[in-house]
């Protein structure tokens, strides 16, 4: 089955993980990506996690997402890379890199010299801050995004303080509106005919999901706080609470699904209790509201609970380790974790986060090693085995 990026040619010049995420995205989809690397490889490849893998220039976090993409070596500060790369632009559809604003333009391979060899190249251009402003030559990192952001004012605990998310969040958040802002530009195209250059902030792309936070305090004037586990929704039984063996998150966000809670755990005794006649009163009273959730969840496992509250209608989730979840049933029952057969034996890998009736997103092969892909690349575009020889001699390629 057809996918909806086959036959859209990308040249991709993104390291680390905001970029090639978003390059990944369109790979699973179809599109031919092909991964431009200096000649030692970039640093993903070699993550200190796994001695094993980062010897073979394959760190589980570089093959996370460089799967289904071509590997390509190029020394770019050299005339003949650089001319290898203005051939490559004439022949693909889009350009994409994450360097600082001006480093491709001083390569002499940016947007303008680009775009005026392929008049309908789309240019994806992902930097901390943009292309434009103050700031725009300042480095960015996932780190620093998430303190600049605001989402470390409001992830943690007031009595321990500010804590970045366990994952980095804005290097997948800008990846992601990178792959979305390809998408629209290739759209667009179809009914234009015009290439473009888009310009991804890093800082701009995670602001744009923090759009209810943003609007709580530019329209009602509210100053968002560390919340803790607390859901957004600010209800009371919507946060974290201690069971027998562990915790549980409770979501019990309604009336009803309040009353299938306190039902669950056998206090009806409380539904008439004034002190949490409502959500106000809940609040107000929150530490005996919470003595009375934990004494019931005491009594037995996290997981046990888990069941017993979603099945009841109070909605809930225990505590689940990414060990656990790869494994979970309706992730199996989807196949959200993909299999792959590779020299290194059988590989799971995380692929599109959606599915489509047909043409969905696969993961066909795994990341490339270090320039496994060079000389057919290259062959596409008429170079002999003789002059690639030669290009691989001048350690051009």
């Amino acid at each position: 089955m057809t996918r909806p990026f086959e036959g859209v040619k990308i040249l991709d010049f993104t390291q680390v993980l905001a970029g090639p995420y978003a390059s990944y995205q369109l790979a699973l989809l179809g599109a031919d990506v092909i991964k431009v690397e200096r000649r030692e490889g970039e640093d993903m490849r070699r993550t200190p996690l796994s001695r094993e893998w980062a010897g073979r220039g394959l760190a589980p976090a570089f093959q996370a997402i460089n799967g289904n993409k071509r590997s390509l070596t190029l020394d770019l500060q050299k005339p003949d890379a650089v001319a290898i790369v203005k051939k490559l632009a004439a022949t693909v559809d889009v350009v994409m890199e994450n360097f600082r604003p001006g480093v491709m333009d001083k390569l002499g391979i940016g947007y303008e010299a680009l775009s005026a060899i392929n008049p309908k190249l789309i240019y994806c251009a992902v930097s901390g801050f943009g292309q434009t402003g103050p700031d725009r030559l300042r480095p960015g990192y996932d780190g620093k995004m998430q303190a600049l952001s605001g989402i470390m004012a409001i992830t943690g605990h007031p009595e321990t303080g500010p804590t970045r998310a366990g994952f980095a969040v804005c290097d997948v958040l800008s990846g992601a509106t990178a792959a979305f802002g390809v998408s629209s530009a290739l759209y667009q195209r179809d009914r234009t005919g015009k290439g473009q250059l888009i310009d991804v902030s890093m800082l701009e792309a995670t602001m744009a999901f923090l759009s209810g936070q943003i609007a709580d305090w530019s329209v009602a004037g509210h100053r968002q706080q560390l919340s803790g586990n607390q859901a957004v929704s600010r209800k009371t039984t919507a946060n974290l609470f201690k069971a027998g063996d562990g915790h549980i998150l409770l979501a019990v966000n309604n009336e009803k699904q309040y009353r299938a809670l306190i039902s669950a755990l056998g206090r009806e005794d409380t539904l008439s209790d004034p002190r949490f006649a409502d959500w106000f009163s809940r609040n107000e009273n929150e530490p005996a509201l919470r003595a009375i959730i934990e004494e019931a969840l005491a009594a037995k496992p996290a997981r046990e609970w888990e069941t017993i509250l979603e099945d009841a209608g109070a909605p809930c989730a225990s505590i689940w380790k990414v060990e656990e979840v790869i494994d979970h049933p309706q992730i199996k029952a989807r196949g959200a974790i993909q299999e792959l057969d590779t020299p290194y034996g059988s590989l799971r890998f995380a692929g599109s986060g959606f599915k489509l009736a047909h043409g969905g997103g696969r993961l066909d092969r795994m990341a490339p090693e270090l320039g496994a892909d060079t000389d057919s690349v290259l062959g596409e575009l008429g170079f002999d085995a003789a002059e690639i020889a030669a290009l691989r001699a001048r350690e051009i390629v």
